[in-house]
């Protein structure tokens, strides 16, 4: 089957009036992965589907589905599938895993372990300036920052990681073309061309309240731990908090003045049982195990089933080679096998930020990872 053609019926499914991500996923479990298998079977069973779905299926806008393709045709634009080896592992163990994200950028800084900072739109001077410093610490500790690009807290932190030169993923609750708040328009061009902007909703998607309670399960989904810089007791980020800690990942809570309002989000949150931080240190040394067992998860799967050339990061062997710090972890493999640890020692790279470089280096087929978290120089 010609891409083209696969990937028009993935549109079509994901644009199935009432059908949803999980009943989509559902079916696809049922076939194997097969989106034909999935097509037929619910066009068969159509008399089960609402009537707008089962108009649809019948007759599809053309038009929109045309118009969704040449969106995928843009460069930097890419439907990442819950079949692709290179889906993040991270969502499959979230309620209603998404079925396929929508992505500008580069679609690969899904697999980094990744930390959510999430907080207040109105936030406090002091709020915005602990997110900031935070943001850049934790970027430049080898953490990739996660956010919704909201106002606030959220635009602060990929702003500052942005602004420390590391990339930053923002998924947001509109279409991958839409851009929500407005004023963000400038903010979403440099995370696009610097980092990733990532949706489950097809182009051209208006924001709507619903649709902001889903984008933070993906957020807290994709992300090792979840800090809540500044929240009230009503913030949406406490959504995106509860929502990690029900996934088993980490939360933590900056601790506020008792008279600001809003910290008292973050101190529910602490008696609740999240990490008091004061600190990024705290938050990487807590962060660190998950990220190495991350990379080791990320390994196993590339073994059974390595990602294919065309899904491949997009900078080429050529490019990797004039980054500086890649250069360094291929000196410092050299040509023998060498451990983790030991690399952590030759490159003073931080352990976290180190395995995402390996990961990248080994998707691009430059080295191997081998038995006993060892890796392999392949060429040079």
């Amino acid at each position: 089957m010609d891409d083209r053609d696969e990937l028009r019926r993935w549109l079509l499914l994901l644009r199935t009036p009432g059908l949803g991500q999980a009943a989509l996923r559902e079916r696809l479990a049922a076939n194997d992965g097969n989106i034909d298998a999935a097509l037929d079977h619910l066009r068969r069973h159509a008399a089960t589907l609402d009537p707008a779905a089962r108009a649809w299926l019948q007759q599809p806008d053309e038009a929109r589905l045309q118009a969704d393709l040449d969106w995928l045709a843009e460069p930097g634009h890419r439907l990442l599938r819950c079949v692709d080896a290179d889906f993040p592992p991270q969502l499959e163990a979230i309620a209603q895993p998404p079925a396929a994200l929508f992505v500008i950028g580069d679609a690969s800084l899904l697999l980094y372990p990744q930390v959510a900072i999430v907080g207040a739109r109105g936030a406090s001077a002091g709020g915005l300036a602990n997110a900031r410093a935070f943001a850049r610490a934790l970027a430049l500790g080898g953490l990739l920052v996660t956010s919704g690009m909201a106002d606030g807290i959220d635009g602060a932190a990929h702003a500052a990681a942005l602004d420390a030169g590391a990339p930053t993923l923002a998924v947001i609750g509109t279409g991958p073309d839409r851009v929500y708040p407005r004023k963000h328009h400038a903010l979403a061009t440099q995370i696009a061309a610097q980092g990733a902007l990532v949706s489950e909703f097809p182009p051209g998607t208006a924001a709507r309240p619903d649709h902001f309670p889903r984008r933070n399960r993906i957020i807290a989904g994709l992300s090792l731990g979840t800090l809540v810089v500044e929240a009230s007791l009503q913030s949406g980020s406490l959504i995106t908090a509860r929502l990690a800690g029900e996934q088993g990942r980490e939360v933590f809570a900056l601790p506020g003045s008792i008279h600001n309002p809003l910290a008292r989000g973050g101190h529910r949150l602490i008696r609740e049982g999240a990490r008091l931080v004061e600190s990024p240190d705290e938050i990487l040394d807590v962060l660190a195990p998950a990220a190495r067992d991350l990379a080791d998860e990320l390994t196993l799967r590339l073994r059974a089933a390595p990602v294919a050339a065309e899904t491949k990061r997009s900078k080429s062997t050529a490019g990797w080679r004039d980054d500086p710090e890649y250069q360094q972890v291929l000196q410092a493999l050299g040509h023998d096998p060498a451990a983790l640890d030991e690399l952590t020692a030759r490159t003073g790279q931080p352990a976290a930020a180190l395995s995402s470089m390996l990961l990248m280096l080994e998707l691009e087929g430059l080295i191997e990872s081998l038995p006993g978290n060892r890796y392999q120089r392949l060429e040079g």
